[in-house]
């Protein structure tokens, strides 16, 4: 009875197959291997920069807040020594760090910073959001000319911008000119050498930084969206709540950090409109560095300075990778 036969496949097409296979697996190997020697090599020049001009600086600093201030030059101990037999012996000055918690100095100082930074990045954008806003919405002429406006501060240094302020918010100046031409108030306002100087100094140098990340996040926004929530029975707040506002929230946290971070260690616009009471961390450093040439403890709050911003920044971006890896989970 005949039936179905298939021949055993010959040795020869058995040795083809796997030559095939290793082929197969050769090439797949390859294209992987250029596909991240290629993201290397994009990646390459940040990160160089990055290493150049972040870590090995941040080495540095580190360094020096771990000596004790001498009289010489440099200013500083040096943590290796080499004694006369050949040893090397390391020496770290941890009381430039415990002084940051035992002296209310710099306590305050930290303290003021984050309040100016917090403050004046919420007023940033109260007002950043609304103008991001309508620049998105206005038509692409509109647009330019509107983006233009916002960044044409930069086209002055903000030292000339911060005495500007200055002339503005005196006693004399053209903010009291103007309320008692209009007879708003009857004495001149105490507005310059007060924290509410320091929050429109800051305000006004950065408002920028908050502008430009929402306007980017906001031109790519689908307005349709909004036209559907109104067919649905929503009304124009209630669409700003449920849809706008948070589509908008990449470029939201993007221009508070951009706002944030910098105002953290302001010195110029606290020291010019500021009072004494605006103590700052960014004066208590200038005063460290070039005042007491203190080298290790203006570099430990610099260090402690730098790791206030950063863990918490980066405990919250892995708070937040987990949650967006569950939700696309």
């Amino acid at each position: 009875m005949a039936g179905n036969h298939h021949p055993a496949p010959s040795r020869w097409s058995l040795w083809a197959d796997v030559v095939r296979s290793l082929f197969r697996a050769l090439g797949s190997w390859r294209r992987e291997i250029g596909g991240s020697r290629g993201r290397w090599l994009v990646m390459a020049a940040p990160l160089a920069f990055l290493i150049a001009f972040f870590a090995i600086p941040f080495l540095f600093v580190l360094k020096i807040s771990l000596a004790t201030p001498v009289l010489g030059q440099p200013p500083y101990s040096a943590l290796f020594n080499w004694a006369t037999d050949g040893t090397l012996s390391l020496t770290m000055a941890f009381g430039n760090y415990a002084a940051l918690l035992a002296d209310p100095l710099y306590v305050d100082a930290y303290l003021n910073s984050l309040r100016f930074a917090l403050v004046s990045t919420a007023f940033c954008l109260l007002l950043g959001w609304p103008i991001a806003y309508g620049i998105a919405r206005a038509s692409p002429v509109g647009r330019v000319f509107l983006l233009v406006l916002v960044i044409l501060p930069f086209w002055t240094s903000s030292l000339l911008r911060s005495y500007a302020l200055i002339g503005i918010l005196r006693g004399n100046g053209l903010l009291n000119q103007l309320l008692l031409g209009l007879g708003v108030i009857d004495q001149p306002l105490e507005i310059l050498h007060t924290d509410l100087a320091v929050y429109i100094g800051i305000v006004y140098n950065y408002l920028p930084f908050m502008i430009l990340p929402l306007v980017a996040n906001l031109m790519r926004l689908d307005f349709t969206l909004l036209e559907a929530a109104a067919d649905l029975g929503a009304r124009p707040w209630q669409a700003l709540l449920r849809v706008t506002i948070p589509l908008s929230l990449p470029g939201i946290i993007a221009g508070s950090l951009l706002v944030f971070i910098p105002a953290v260690g302001e010195f110029v616009i606290p020291d010019l409109l500021g009072g004494p009471d605006s103590l700052t961390i960014g004066r208590v450093l200038w005063t460290e560095f070039f005042t007491n040439r203190d080298w290790p403890r203006a570099a430990a709050v610099a260090v402690a300075m730098l790791a206030l911003i950063v863990i918490p920044i980066m405990v919250f971006e892995y708070v937040q990778g987990r949650r967006d890896n569950r939700g696309a989970g």
